[in-house]
């Protein structure tokens, strides 16, 4: 069986069904809009979509689910897609 890449940093993996979760905070909310609006993009782009998507004025929750029967290499690739957009974008993001 093939050996899964690390999980990406900052994410958790989770339960059942399998997920990956991230929360984003940004210190304005103009900075979480053009994340999201980053993450459409990359998410029409790719022809993949986070299943759940929450956010408020300065923050956004991302949850991936598994795309088989559990958390592949996929996965873990859309997961750090998914961050990049904080370098692209140059988003002013809090640790």
């Amino acid at each position: 069986m093939d050996r899964l890449p690390d999980l990406p940093e900052r994410w958790e993996g989770r339960g059942t069904p399998p997920t990956l979760f991230r929360r984003f905070e940004f210190s304005r909310y103009s900075e979480t809009r053009a994340f999201l609006d980053a993450l459409a993009a990359l998410a029409e782009h790719s022809a993949r979509h986070p299943q759940n998507i929450n956010f408020g004025a300065t923050y956004v929750n991302v949850t991936i689910e598994a795309l088989g029967t559990g958390l592949g290499t996929e996965d873990y690739e859309f997961a750090r897609a998914i961050d990049g957009l904080l370098t692209a974008g140059n988003l002013a993001h809090k640790d």
